[in-house]
């Protein structure tokens, strides 16, 4: 019973660093000398002469980039029904009272062209987004393991994938707030607007610039819990299927299987996602289709029960959405031939202090 028990404690995320250093160099020492060692050099010397660029140059953050512009742009516009009615939901209970309702109402109303309202803002704004979340997460991932240095890297290595998608998440979100305004706004007020030029020029007539921007701090409310779970959880959820369920290497596995392995990892990362950051989302929702409200006072008037409509509904449009997100952005470095680092593993250094090595 026990022995069933060790493995799954070991999956928390948060597990002491110094004892889980000490049970990982139980298990390496474990296995036969020399062997593993030889064949992950191998596997990285093959692997290095096939890279299109050198892993941390600008190169590779543009095309990381990329990548984040196709998974995020893409995904994000082939959910706009899913995100449509689950936007109604929140801000009119009464007349979207479930999932298939509000689709009902909506075709009933809008015809199925209605399902696609918000389209182009959702498409831009989160493409944008992309650009940033991902680009920059590479960027502060590499810069504050620099700054942390090999040993405590790996010692507080979800630490720093939390702080990593935190920075890269901040600045991804001032990117997206215009067009998620404009997005919230043709999908939840009928008649205002059904095109994102007619939105525009409107909302800045009203309101001024401030009306792009004024649910950026409730954004980064919701986003930003939502993206240091979605790195976090997803990069520790790789590391332990490799380490706990696939039955071989990562780096003797095909790139069909690797691709299999980080698609099963990011709808798992999906999942709490949804969760951490749907009250958040709610907040957002009322408050861009609502002249003069504040984020304190839709709080207030949504209570905790309201805070959580929807949320069936975003929890498979997120787990989806985050899985088919992490799948092309990890297709996008196969394709460029990027450097993509196998699940950390404990220095040597840090092998000889511990005395896990001889």
């Amino acid at each position: 019973m026990f022995s069933s028990i060790a493995p799954l404690a070991r999956l928390n995320p948060f597990y002491a660093p110094h004892f889980q250093l000490v049970q990982d160099g139980v298990r390496k020492r474990a296995e036969p000398a020399g062997a593993p060692t030889t064949r992950r050099s191998l596997a990285a010397a093959s692997a290095a002469e096939e890279y299109s660029c050198e892993y941390g140059s600008l190169k590779f953050y543009a095309l990381c980039g990329v990548g984040g512009v196709l998974s995020c742009g893409l995904t994000h516009t082939a959910v706009v029904p899913l995100d449509l009615v689950k936007c109604r939901m929140q801000v009119d209970p009464q007349k979207y009272k479930s999932i298939f309702n509000g689709f009902s109402v909506t075709v009933k109303e809008d015809g199925v062209r209605g399902l696609a309202k918000g389209w182009a803002p959702t498409f831009i704004g989160y493409s944008m987004q992309g650009l940033c979340k991902f680009g920059f997460y590479e960027v502060f991932k590499i810069l504050y393991g620099n700054m942390l240095g090999e040993e405590n890297a790996y010692l507080w290595r979800t630490s720093l994938y939390l702080a990593a998608s935190a920075s890269a998440e901040f600045f991804a979100d001032i990117a997206l707030a215009p067009m998620e305004a404009a997005k919230v706004r043709i999908q939840t007020q009928p008649g205002y607007a059904n095109t994102l030029r007619q939105a525009v020029p409107k909302m800045f007539g009203e309101e001024g610039i401030w009306a792009f921007y004024k649910g950026v701090a409730p954004l980064w409310m919701r986003q930003i819990p939502y993206t240091m779970m979605k790195f976090a959880c997803f990069e520790r959820t790789v590391e332990a299927l490799y380490k706990y369920v696939v039955p071989k290497p990562r780096s003797e596995c095909t790139k069909g299987e690797q691709l299999v392995v980080t698609f099963i990892a990011g709808y798992i990362a999906g999942v709490f996602c949804a969760i951490v950051s749907h009250p958040a989302d709610s907040v957002v929702s009322v408050l861009n289709k609502e002249k003069g409200s504040s984020a304190s006072q839709v709080l207030m008037r949504l209570g905790f029960k309201g805070v959580w409509k929807g949320l069936f509904a975003r929890i498979i449009m997120i787990g989806t959405l985050t899985a088919l997100q992490w799948f092309i952005y990890d297709s996008v470095k196969v394709y460029f031939r990027l450097p993509r680092p196998p699940p950390p593993e404990m220095p040597e250094s840090l092998k000889k202090k511990l005395g896990l090595t001889e």
